[in-house]
C-alpha cells in the first residue's frame, strides 16, 4: 500500500473514530474531553516537508471542524501541532539518527522514552491550544489547566491503547 493511500485511510479512520465514537461518549467529567484524531499528524512520515505538514494538519483539523460545527477550532490546534512537530523531532532525534533510517515516528524508530516524550508534549500542546481558543479567555486559568491536563492524560491512555492494539510495521530505509 502506498504511503499516500495509507495516510488517507488513517485520516478518515481517525476522524470517524473521533466523530462517531469519542464525541458520542457522555462527558466523563467537566475536565475530560478525549481527543485522538491528531494522532494522524503525529504518525506522518519524517520526510514530509513543513509546508505539506501544515497543509495536511489544516485538512485534518478542518475535517473534524466540519463534523463538529466548530469553525476553525480544531484546524487552528492542528496547524499549531503541525508547526511544532518538526522542532520537537529535531530536539529528540540525534543529528545522524533515526530520521534517515525509518519512515515515521514510532517506538521502534525513536525509542520508548523519546516516543513517549514526543507524543506527550505534542498532545499537551494540542490540548492546551485547543482549550485556550475554545475558552478564548484566561479568566479561569485553573479550569483551563485542569481541563488541559485531564484531557491530555485520558488522550494519552487512549493513544497507548491504540499503539498496543494496532502495531505499525516500521519500514527500515535502505540505500537501494
Amino acid at each position: 500500500m502506498s504511503n499516500l493511500l495509507r495516510n488517507i485511510i488513517r485520516l478518515i479512520l481517525f476522524t470517524l473514530l473521533q466523530v462517531f465514537v469519542l464525541n458520542q461518549v457522555p462527558p466523563l467529567h467537566q475536565y475530560i474531553t478525549p481527543y485522538i484524531y491528531f494522532l494522524f499528524i503525529l504518525w506522518l512520515p519524517f520526510s514530509i516537508s513543513r509546508s505539506s505538514l501544515l497543509l495536511v494538519s489544516f485538512i485534518c483539523g478542518i475535517s473534524l471542524d466540519f463534523f463538529t460545527k466548530t469553525p476553525g477550532l480544531h484546524a487552528a490546534a492542528c496547524v499549531f501541532l503541525g508547526y511544532m512537530r518538526p522542532f520537537l523531532i529535531n530536539l529528540l532525534v540525534p543529528q545522524q539518527g533515526v530520521e534517515f533510517n525509518y519512515r515515521e515516528p514510532s517506538v521502534a524508530s525513536l525509542g520508548f522514552t523519546q516516543y513517549v516524550t514526543y507524543v506527550s508534549v505534542l498532545t499537551l500542546f494540542h490540548h492546551g491550544w485547543l482549550f485556550t481558543i475554545q475558552a478564548f479567555q484566561f479568566g479561569n486559568i485553573l479550569y483551563l489547566l485542569l481541563k488541559t491536563l485531564g484531557s491530555t492524560v485520558v488522550s494519552l491512555l487512549l493513544i497507548t491503547v491504540i499503539e498496543i492494539i494496532f502495531i505499525r510495521k516500521q519500514k527500515f530505509l535502505t540505500n537501494t
